[in-house]
């Protein structure tokens, strides 16, 4: 089993490394392979609404979205990890996802998630709850903590002095490595993942209104 944890920080080693760090030792400790992708400095661009992809099943740019995401089979979990900026994610860690779970968005059914995000004093739930949308609505399985998915560090070593914060990525990585081996035994025993029907797909203007709405 292997679970690919994205460093969405412009910073290789920084805060958002080490907190990722805690919970990739954790899951080795559980036999669990882990492989970092980092997203590093370069700009990544956002998604342009072509919908080339939902034909060629790959994105238009040729960068890391598409290194990454015809190798999403090779993973049972994802972590994206990302610092706290404007209460928000990195711009260059929405920009990937927005492309990646667009383009490679049936390779996610199935797999399990999490989320985690550093940040130096507020703004983390925020950030927390925009990368658990991307995990939400493409059947995958969101894993939990003791607490919500955050550590607080202006440097690495801030981080590992948050011990309430280091714990929590300790019970994270227990726990997805607890449901990864659930999973495989389910698979050993015959429980088969569920099969989902035809996705349907409207908008707000197929929806007849009734009187007095």
């Amino acid at each position: 089993m292997k679970v690919l944890l994205i460093n969405g920080s412009p910073n290789a080693k920084g805060c958002t490394y080490t907190a990722l760090s805690e919970v990739a030792n954790t899951l080795n400790k559980h036999d669990i392979e882990t492989e970092f992708l980092q997203v590093g400095k370069k700009p990544i661009s956002g998604c342009i609404s072509c919908h080339s992809c939902q034909s060629t099943h790959k994105c238009v740019f040729t960068d890391v979205v598409n290194e990454i995401g015809p190798r999403l089979d090779e993973f049972d979990g994802i972590i994206v990890g990302s610092p706290t900026y404007w209460a928000s994610p990195s711009g260059q860690v929405i920009g990937l996802l927005d492309r990646l779970f667009y383009a490679y968005e049936k390779k996610m059914a199935g797999k399990v998630a999490a989320a985690v995000i550093n940040n130096r004093r507020g703004g983390a739930t925020a950030a927390f709850d925009v990368l658990n949308k991307y995990f939400t609505m493409t059947n995958m399985f969101v894993i939990g903590s003791q607490y919500w998915n955050q550590t607080h560090g202006f440097i690495p070593e801030d981080v590992k002095r948050d011990l309430e914060g280091m714990q929590t990525m300790r019970t994270l990585g227990q726990n997805m490595a607890y449901i990864l081996k659930c999973m495989e035994a389910a698979k050993q025993m015959g429980i088969e993942k569920p099969v989902y029907e035809e996705r349907v797909f409207t908008h707000f203007m197929n929806i007849e209104v009734g009187h007095g709405h």
